[in-house]
């Protein structure tokens, strides 16, 4: 199976969608999003933190690497998505904002399910690898406590593409996805249509 169609192969169905502009879909995958960020960084700060008493600095360089950290770690999980789709079908990309959702996709056409897999997990991924150790390895302090909220923000932030795969994971393994970024629309020849989310 190729990596990349422009149009769907004959004989393939819509399967699933998942729509992040849907209000009800972009609200409840923001609010599980939510919940998993606070509850990870109470309980990270806890685990990594407990015990320490902050000094001025530390909350300077907090909200500095909080703030700073969190744009570039936006960018740079869409980026990834992009760089994985453009290097694994070498098709243009969209990017966008919206009220819900910040998202990478392809302008058109239809990807087999390991390169959906690849591109919805390159971000947790690549961001996972050098998060976790540098938390494991940074003192006390407020760098710690941005990382962490980088950390928890980020892992709830991949909720949508943590939905993704679990669909790409249950669909046949014909499947083809369509990601316009805040739309994905899956298809196949063999499976039977689920409800659309």
């Amino acid at each position: 199976m190729a990596n990349y169609y422009k149009t769907p192969p004959e004989g393939y169905k819509e399967y699933k969608v998942i729509d992040a502009t849907n209000k009800k879909v972009g609200l409840t995958l923001n609010l599980i999003a939510l919940l998993l960020t606070v509850g990870l960084m109470v309980g990270l700060y806890f685990l990594l933190l407990a015990g320490y008493t902050f000094l001025l600095n530390d909350l300077i360089v907090f909200f500095i690497v909080m703030v700073v950290g969190y744009v570039l770690y936006i960018i740079t999980h869409e980026l990834l998505h992009g760089l994985a789709y453009k290097l694994l079908t070498k098709q243009k990309l969209t990017f966008g904002l919206t009220l819900t959702v910040a998202f990478c996709g392809l302008k058109e056409g239809y990807v087999n399910k390991k390169t959906a897999l690849i591109s919805i997990l390159a971000p947790f991924v690549v961001h996972s690898l050098w998060m976790i150790p540098t938390m494991l390895l940074l003192p006390k302090g407020g760098l710690l406590l941005a990382i962490i909220f980088l950390f928890a923000s980020h892992f709830g932030g991949c909720v949508g593409d943590f939905y993704g795969t679990i669909t790409l994971l249950k669909a046949p393994s014909d499947v083809l996805m369509c990601d316009t970024g805040p739309k994905q629309t899956f298809l196949s020849k063999t499976g039977t249509t689920q409800n659309n989310q």
